[in-house]
């Protein structure tokens, strides 16, 4: 209950900073909750205190304009888990079909499953999978 009534009182004193208001409202993170690498992001978020929406894939989809502009931003391999189990469970014929951003933008489509996870959308930058190191640098560092 402490911990609640100290971010009230943080939270009264920056009403007015609309720039933090705004950043706190444009974390997202996209993924499946059952996935362990997406549950380790889901975990660090929380613990350093970054508010953040969580799309899940599963039960939202995956919009066709968020596929596109993660797709303007990183290389379509780098979206592509071609390690993971939806991606082995596709046919030779639709793997070999998957050779270009277009080609990749349809099976995300089709297949959310098939991105890599978890990818967090922090104020339109973009960072697929987790790691510890990477949140710190994406976040300016270890919290104090």
């Amino acid at each position: 209950m402490r911990r609640w009534r100290a971010r009230l009182d943080i939270d009264s004193r920056v009403r007015g900073n609309d720039k933090y208001l705004t950043h706190l409202m444009n974390i997202t993170l996209y993924g499946i909750p059952n996935c362990d690498t997406v549950k380790k992001a889901r975990t660090w978020l929380g613990e350093h205190d970054h508010e953040f929406v969580f799309h899940d894939f599963k039960k939202q989809g995956l919009p066709p304009e968020v596929a596109a502009g993660w797709l303007e931003q990183l290389d379509w391999e780098t979206l592509v888990n071609r390690k993971g189990t939806t991606w082995r469970k596709l046919s030779d014929e639709q793997r070999a079909a998957v050779v270009d951003k277009p080609s990749a933008l349809a099976l995300m489509l089709e297949n959310p499953s098939v991105v890599k996870r978890p990818v967090l959308d922090r104020d339109g930058q973009l960072a697929v999978g987790f790691s510890a190191d990477a949140y710190d640098r994406i976040f300016g560092g270890p919290a104090a």
